[in-house]
């Protein structure tokens, strides 16, 4: 199953001209106008993986996700899209996945066997509270030209996670995700990008490659494989 053409054809389309638009209006943040770089690792040690995308992400996602499993570990994921389709684009997953998929809320409590997708109006961050992972969002400056930002979900990450942190980037235009793929990295993550030959545009896994955040580079649809083998082997060992 895939999502409807139409659908792909025309949330391409308003990614595009919104993409153009942010270029033009937005100045280059980095991630510190939302969250500084602060590591402070929860207590649990347990797993989650954050994913970030861009053009051509929808399809993406849509074959990473139909590969988890429904016990799969968390998932967040900051695809750059605007606001009026985050919503149905996760309903849409939602029936079309074993995981289960939403659009992320404030104070979301994370939870294995969900998938997590920030709201088009908002930085998606992962937070911690309660003895829980949970979402936080800000709806402060865009990062990279983008909110949500790859990189403010990726610092999160790195700063609440650290080694229990499995990070994804995905075919998108641009460098969104690379310095916080890198900053996962140094907190102890392992990250996996997805290779040239399927993605629509080759910016964002090529940007965090060159910075030296990635450690494996797999075409799409090993990408989900490899992990649940990663977890397999280490779930038991950490």
């Amino acid at each position: 199953m895939s999502l409807p053409n139409a659908d792909r054809v025309r949330t391409d389309r308003v990614h595009e001209a919104s993409h153009g638009l942010s270029q033009s209006v937005h100045p280059c943040h980095t991630a510190d106008v939302i969250l500084k770089k602060q590591p402070r690792h929860a207590s649990r040690g347990e797993w989650l993986i954050v994913v970030g995308a861009s053009t051509g992400g929808t399809e993406a996602l849509k074959e990473f996700l139909m590969m988890m499993p429904a016990d799969s570990p968390p998932i967040l994921i900051t695809q750059h899209m605007p606001e009026m389709f985050t919503r149905s684009f996760a309903s849409r997953l939602d029936v079309l996945c074993r995981i289960r998929v939403k659009e992320a809320g404030q104070g979301d409590v994370v939870r294995s066997g969900w998938a997590y997708i920030a709201p088009g109006h908002s930085h998606l961050m992962l937070g911690y509270s309660g003895g829980n992972y949970t979402c936080d969002l800000s709806q402060g400056p865009a990062v990279n030209r983008h909110r949500p930002s790859v990189d403010v979900l990726f610092r999160s990450a790195a700063n609440v996670a650290g080694r229990y942190a499995l990070g994804v980037i995905l075919t998108g235009m641009g460098k969104d995700g690379a310095a916080g793929m890198l900053e996962m990295k140094e907190a102890g993550a392992v990250n996996f990008a997805q290779n040239e030959s399927t993605c629509v545009v080759f910016g964002m896994p090529k940007e965090a490659i060159a910075l030296g955040g990635v450690d494996e580079v797999l075409p799409l649809r090993e990408i989900a494989p490899r992990i649940l083998h990663w977890l397999g082997q280490h779930r038991t060992t950490s």
